[in-house]
Formats: C-alpha cells, structure tokens, sequence
C-alpha cells in the first residue's frame, strides 16, 4: 500500500512509519515543508492540501497534533491544542471526500481523554464522552472526519491511552526521578491509568490497515488497566528503587494547574472491547512484562 501519514516524525509516526516500510508499504509524509521528494504538503491553519497529491494513495493516518503535555495550559495553548487537531482532521476529511478516486481508508488519532474522569467505571467504545477540555477536543476531532465516512470512505479511530515507550511520552519523562528514588504515587493513587506500548498501538494501525472489514471507534489501549499505585509500585519494582515520594494533589495542580486534573489525577478505566472482538493480537498485554521489555 501507499500510506499516507500526518505527524510521522513524532513519536508513534516515526516508529508506524518504519513499521510499515518494514512490511513492504509506501510511507508519504505530510508536512509543511515544500518541494521535499516523498513528502505531501499541507498546512491546516491556511486550509493548504492539494488533492493531486493523494491520488494513488491506499490509506491516510492523521496523526498530527500539539503536544498536551509540552507546557501549562494557557488559553493559547489549549486554541492551539484544538485547532491543530481539529483543523487538520476536517481539512484532510474535507479533501479525501471531494476526490473522485478517494483513499480507500483513514485513520484518525484521538485519545480516551474522550470519556472524562470516570472514577472506577469502565468504559468501552460505547460509552458516552465525559466532560471538560480534553473530551470537548476529542469529540471535535472525531467529528471532524465525518465528512469523509459520508463520502464513502472506511474511517477508523484509535482513541489512544497512556503510550509508554523509553524513547519518549509520559515514561521516558518518569524514568529519570524513579532512578533516583524520587518516584511516588500521584494524589490518592486510586486513579486509573489506561495505557499501551508503543508497540502494541503502532501493530494496532497496522492491524486496522491490513484488515478493511474494521471501521469505527476503537480503544488503542492494553486490556488490563490499572491504578496509578499499581503502576507506581510495578514501576519501582521492574527499576528495582523504592517508590516513596508522593506527588500530593495540590502540589502537582501548582506545578502543573488544569492539565494536573486533566492528565494526572483524572481517572479513565478504559478497555479495548471492539480491538479484542477484532482479534488484535497483543505483544504486551500486561504492565509488568511491557516495562520488562521496554526497560531491558
């Protein structure tokens, strides 16, 4: 195939990309930069996206998107954590459906921020969007690609949990204080983190392009989420240090304020109920083994 991908120098598309050319496919590169060879040009805040350059292109991933957790949450940076989101979304939707000969698939990121904090319930692919900033954004996001689904073409959409991987995201930001035995639970360590190896989400992408069936709301996450004290202390064992500074919630809503809530202290139980119907085949379904791996 020829596959077509948003935000491949970022963490999940570097490692999709060469994942995919590994297999055999084509990858083209969406980005700014012009007259690059092997690269498509667009730029989502001036609505640039030629459709000559998608023709012949199998499938389009739209992984592009400002970092959440690159700063505090002005009210600058949250406009430019929607609209980098949303602008690129419904720009590259837009096109694929004014197209004659239209890519055949696109797959859309979005995040389990969807469903909000959730205390201990579960949620599946069915269950309602939640409430504040991050849910707000993600429904925007999936909606964005509705005008492609309506054009005909197969839309698939990874709502993404917590990525671990040592070369960057939240672990690598963790490894360095739990070395030194600075790492802890956040607030009250009951919270759910909902998480997935690099891995297993970038063998998701693929699974969802090699099987053309498959179109919707999937949940890119591990089946066995767990609290952040369980993920605190298999942390510590796996790094072999004590885990016995604590991140009270008041000091981590000073350092960081709204997205604290958002990203640390919220909890999001979430299972891939429609990933597993599928029979997606995990590489690590269980915390200890993935840090094991990721960590050896």
């Amino acid at each position: 195939m020829v596959v077509c991908i948003t935000g491949a120098s970022g963490l999940v598309g570097s490692e999709l990309t060469a994942r995919l050319k590994q297999a055999g496919h084509e990858v083209l590169a969406v980005s700014r930069s012009r007259d690059k060879a092997g690269v498509v040009h667009w730029d989502p805040a001036r609505g640039e996206l030629d459709a000559d350059t998608l023709r012949g292109v199998d499938a389009v991933v739209h992984l592009a998107g400002e970092n959440i957790a690159s700063g505090r949450w002005t009210e600058a940076r949250k406009a430019r954590i929607r609209s980098s989101r949303v602008q690129g979304a419904r720009l590259i939707a837009e096109t694929i459906a004014r197209m004659s000969e239209p890519p055949a698939t696109l797959i859309s990121a979005s995040a389990i921020g969807y469903y909000g904090d959730r205390g201990n319930e579960v949620c599946t692919e069915s269950s309602p969007p939640g409430e504040g900033f991050l849910a707000d954004v993600c429904r925007e996001w999936e909606a964005a690609c509705d005008p492609a689904e309506k054009a005909g073409v197969r839309v698939c959409k990874l709502r993404i949990g917590v990525v671990l991987d040592r070369k960057g995201g939240a672990l690598a930001k963790m490894l360095t204080p739990f070395r030194f035995g600075l790492g802890g639970i956040v607030g009250s360590g009951r919270q759910y983190w909902s998480w997935i190896t690099l891995e297993d989400l970038t063998g998701m992408f693929q699974f969802l392009l090699d099987n053309p069936q498959l179109s919707g709301v999937f949940n890119a996450v591990a089946p066995e989420p767990v609290t952040n004290k369980e993920f605190t202390r298999t942390l510590g064992r796996v790094l072999r240090v004590p885990t016995l500074f604590p991140l009270p919630p008041f000091l981590a809503r000073m350092a960081l304020g709204e997205m604290a809530d958002a990203l640390l202290l919220a909890s999001t139980r979430v299972v891939p109920e429609r990933m597993q119907q599928a029979g997606f085949n995990y590489r690590h379904p269980v915390l200890e083994e993935a840090l094991r791996s990721i960590l050896s």
